[in-house]
């Protein structure tokens, strides 16, 4: 699950960017508003943490530009001020959330899984390619009907490939959808994680479920999809 947060103040990014990782997101962070509006245009994020108070270009402002450009990932508001109209405008711009500064750590992971919850919701919450299903809101992967035990990296990686199972995934957008920005694109830990998926994947039932396009990356193959 790739996470954008844009907060000018550096060492609670910090802190944000550490506990978020210890739960399993990838987080790219930006401590200003002018690259936060810039990522939140240009790149593929499951959801986005936005300070308000930002100099320059500001959280509402960073809102604005990602829903005119088509950006729907869901929004949760950082804020000082506790307002009414900040709340309106916030949510007439597209915010689907609030949290008020300070906050406690543990309600920002429970605000952001009810979002992720919403969105798995509307998008038809249980997604399924074959007699493989994933249900992203539980975190539950079953094939064949029998449980497959996946760490929080292989479920990002498996999530990619299952949302979009007729395209061909190379290495570069697999790496940028579950790693930050930071990570090396020339690694093998895709190939690393493939092969581990494989395994448990192919412990289940007989179909082999991901194919190698050589020299391209990888797809979900073996029957049909919904």
């Amino acid at each position: 699950m790739r996470l954008l947060l844009v907060e000018d103040e550096p060492d609670l990014a910090e802190v944000v960017r550490r506990g978020l990782e210890e739960e399993g997101y990838a987080v790219d962070i930006s401590l200003d508003g002018e690259d936060g509006a810039w990522r939140a245009t240009t790149m593929d994020y499951d959801i986005a943490v936005l300070d308000i108070m930002l100099p320059g270009v500001n959280g509402l402002e960073i809102l604005r530009r990602m829903r005119e450009a088509g950006r729907h990932a869901p929004v949760l508001l950082l804020t000082a001020r506790d307002t009414v109209a900040d709340r309106v405008l916030g949510l007439d711009l597209g915010a689907d959330d609030y949290l008020v500064k300070p906050f406690a750590f543990s309600e920002l992971t429970a605000r952001l899984r009810a979002l992720l919850r919403r969105g798995a919701k509307g998008s038809g919450g249980t997604l399924r390619h074959n007699d493989l299903e994933m249900d992203p809101a539980r975190h539950v992967v079953t094939r064949a009907g029998r449980h497959v035990d996946l760490t929080a990296k292989e479920f990002q990686f498996l999530e990619v490939l299952i949302r979009e199972p007729e395209r061909v995934h190379t290495r570069t957008e697999l790496i940028e959808r579950v790693y930050d920005d930071e990570f090396d694109a020339m690694s093998n830990i895709v190939d690393v994680f493939v092969s581990r998926l494989r395994r448990k994947l192919n412990r289940c039932a007989g179909v082999k479920l991901l194919a190698t396009v050589r020299g391209v990356g990888y797809r979900l193959a073996g029957g049909d999809h919904a």
